[in-house]
């Protein structure tokens, strides 16, 4: 398995089997590399990844590169952050938050 303190980027092959498999919640950001706000949310996703991989899973969806999977999950604003638990959806950020905001969503979805 890959690294759990690292970001992990997913597409539409390996996507099912990572929130599927996932033992803890994962964090799913939707993204393009255009988008302004989302380069901004990059580095704090890296963190969260470093410092919390114990609590959750941090993966990256492109969506010029994985438009069927924007689509499947409704993303019309980037970016859009999915809380998977078990498979499902449990929360959903929109748009760019603070490092502490990221934090306080991990715990709200163990």
């Amino acid at each position: 398995m890959e690294n759990l303190n690292e970001v992990i980027h997913c597409d539409e092959s390996s996507f099912d089997r990572l929130i599927n498999s996932a033992t803890k919640p994962v964090l799913v950001d939707f993204w393009a590399t255009w988008c302004g706000p989302c380069r901004a949310i990059g580095p704090l996703l890296e963190k969260l990844a470093r410092e919390h991989g114990s609590e959750v899973i941090v993966a990256k969806v492109n969506v010029d590169d994985s438009p069927a999977l924007a689509q499947q999950f409704n993303i019309t604003a980037i970016p859009t952050l999915l809380f998977f638990k078990e498979g499902t959806i449990v929360d959903a950020v929109r748009g760019l938050v603070g490092y502490d905001a990221l934090v306080e969503k991990v715990k709200s979805v163990q």
